[in-house]
């Protein structure tokens, strides 16, 4: 063990002495921006890209701040498991390789929101031109021109123009918007314009209505939603962190020495192991679920 506290000194040492006249953590987080650049899949890029636009992208010193807040934990609860510096020492390990993916994670949750409120603000417009022009294709451009669309929906509003100018008809446009964004608001509205364009109705300003109406009502029960898993993610936390402290209740039971001798036996620490990695497993599913899905109906 102490071999391996010597060798981590001694690398830190020679990184230190190697790039002196540099700051070292900027060369540490430079070296993390190419390995990331690497091999980071392509949708992790976009979404992060668009999240550090938004501006709720962490900024090193956050991702410091988690990654010191990870380490403490891990070592503390898997010292208080095992009493053993080298298990600690690949729990800790473990802990902060879960980051990115908790990035990760967090990145897709910003750009569905901001996806789907770029949908409701498409829906919603498109909708109020249409009651004016009375033509989708003249809808979409004064939507494009009233300059509340951003990127990507923005591009692939004005695809969806092009196309309508090449085709001469909206069928294609819509295909293509509502194979994009297969949400139910997109698909009832596409749908709701080709009966219009198409069929005509005798009363489209009630039509047109009662989908502002729905979309109205959508938006309401998502942003509900999306309090609602706020709360449960908080209540969900501190009872993950609580059962990781139920070895605390276990030792206080037994008495620490018997705790301790315990430990010699491999099936308890097999069982162990069995409990912090289930735990584990069950917070990592909790933060899926919370920033999956956002905006689904």
């Amino acid at each position: 063990m102490e071999l391996i506290i010597i060798l981590l000194i001694t690398l830190f040492v020679l990184v230190y002495r190697q790039y002196r006249g540099q700051n070292v953590y900027k060369f540490i987080t430079e070296q993390a921006s190419i390995v990331y650049d690497k091999f980071a899949p392509y949708s992790f890029k976009v979404v992060r890209e668009k999240t550090k636009e938004l501006g709720q992208e962490y900024t090193p010193k956050q991702y410091i701040t988690q990654s010191i807040v990870f380490t403490i934990f891990a070592g503390v609860i898997s010292y208080l498991y095992f009493y053993n510096l080298l298990i600690s020492i690949i729990y800790i390990l473990l802990a902060n390789a879960c980051i990115p993916y908790l990035a990760f994670l967090r990145c897709k949750r910003v750009y569905s929101e901001f996806i789907f409120e770029q949908v409701q603000v498409y829906t919603t417009n498109t909708i109020m031109e249409f009651a004016t022009t009375q033509s989708f294709v003249k809808s979409l451009e004064g939507v494009v021109a009233s300059g509340v669309l951003e990127d990507p929906v923005l591009t692939d509003v004005n695809m969806m123009i092009s196309l309508a100018y090449q085709n001469g008809s909206i069928d294609e446009s819509i295909q293509f918007m509502s194979s994009k964004y297969p949400y139910y608001i997109v698909k009832n509205m596409h749908q709701l314009f080709l009966q219009i364009t198409k069929e005509g109705a005798k009363d489209s300003g009630e039509s047109l209505e009662n989908m502002q109406l729905d979309i109205d009502m959508l938006v309401e029960s998502v942003y509900r939603d999306r309090i609602d898993r706020a709360n449960f993610h908080k209540s969900f936390l501190k009872y993950g962190v609580m059962l990781y402290l139920m070895v605390m209740l276990v030792q206080y039971l037994l008495g620490r020495e018997t705790y301790i001798a315990i430990l010699g036996n491999p099936l308890m620490l097999l069982i162990l192991h069995g409990v912090l990695i289930v735990n584990s497993y069950f917070l990592l599913k909790g933060e899926k679920y919370y920033n999956e899905n956002v905006g689904a109906e």
